[in-house]
């Protein structure tokens, strides 16, 4: 267990993230209702899907409200690790901003022009870089490589490695946020996962023991709300804040290779829609799955979309106990 922190600790950081965010959520919703910021669906998503249009979302707010109050109150407790906390926010911060202006221009701005994808990841590159480049000032450039407990050192390499790993995994999420609490309960998941890997190791991994309850905490939070029949959804600003503040948390903690084996669903969600994309374009129209990402084949395939939930997060959480075995 952490020489810094008890579980009692702990728990009252995820208690404070999940109080903050389901409060600030339920105060969202009715104002949301009443400014209009209703969900845009897409037509050619799910048919089932079009009559969730007019629901609130850019629910991601309330999440980071929840994660910023938890973190910060972390500061205050004897031997805190102060720097790596605030780049972790500050990920957070960054990659909802992409989110949020997307989110603006299509809910409040009734227009899809906000930032175009060139734009949109330049700006996650630049700031998966600048993460980069403070963990190579703080930590140096080691990364742990799981199983085998080795670390790795990377030199210059690693800021590719970390832009990668933080724009991936921002996009990732934001492809898996396609059904009620798919991607709240998810990824509330692989953060205790963090969280749990964070307090085993001890001295050294503080920032990402509390990052990881502090995510937990506000995934669960927004769950109450966001899950079948949602009464809110997280919009671009909460998933791609997840994806931002979820890799922090792993690199603030070198364990950027335990990310894939935890999030390993939005692995696979990302890559059905390359596969689905490239296979396409290289046949003329066909396709492999039923749609992408790979939760909407399972839907049409006839599961309904609590069960596609249910199995997927069964699946994260298996995955979730191979990371924290890999590591510890």
């Amino acid at each position: 267990m952490n020489e810094v922190h008890g579980a009692a600790t702990y728990a009252m950081i995820a208690a404070a993230a999940f109080a903050v965010t389901m409060l600030v959520t339920g105060r969202m919703i009715p104002l949301l209702r009443k400014k209009q910021f209703g969900q845009f669906i897409r037509e050619e998503g799910p048919e089932a899907h079009l009559s969730k249009a007019g629901t609130p979302t850019m629910g991601g707010i309330a999440i980071a409200a929840g994660i910023t109050v938890a973190v910060v109150i972390s500061m205050f407790l004897p031997g805190s690790e102060t720097a790596p906390k605030i780049a972790v926010l500050l990920s957070m911060y960054a990659f909802g901003a992409i989110g949020f202006i997307d989110d603006y221009n299509k809910i409040a701005k009734k227009q899809n022009e906000g930032l175009t994808p060139k734009q949109k990841l330049l700006l996650q590159i630049l700031f998966g870089a600048a993460l980069a480049v403070f963990m190579m000032i703080k930590e140096g450039t080691t990364v742990l490589i799981p199983f085998v407990r080795v670390t790795v050192d990377l030199d210059w390499l690693y800021i590719p490695f970390v832009v990668f790993i933080e724009v991936a995994m921002a996009n990732a999420v934001n492809l898996t946020d396609g059904l009620d609490g798919l991607a709240s309960s998810t990824s509330s998941i692989v953060a205790c996962a963090f969280a749990v890997i964070g307090m085993i190791m001890g001295t050294g991994y503080e920032a990402m023991a509390v990052s990881g309850q502090a995510v937990f905490g506000a995934a669960l939070g927004f769950l109450l709300y966001n899950r079948y029949p949602a009464q809110i959804f997280m919009g671009d600003t909460g998933s791609m804040a997840l994806g931002g503040v979820l890799s922090a948390t792993a690199i603030v903690g070198r364990m950027e290779w335990v990310l894939p084996i935890a999030g390993l669903i939005y692995v696979i969600e990302a890559l059905s829609v390359i596969i689905q994309v490239t296979y396409f374009k290289k046949t003329g129209g066909k396709r492999v799955f039923r749609m992408a990402p790979i939760h909407h084949h399972f839907e049409l395939g006839g599961w309904h979309e609590t069960k596609v939930v249910r199995v997927f997060c069964l699946f994260t959480f298996v995955c979730c106990v191979i990371a924290v075995i890999s590591v510890v």
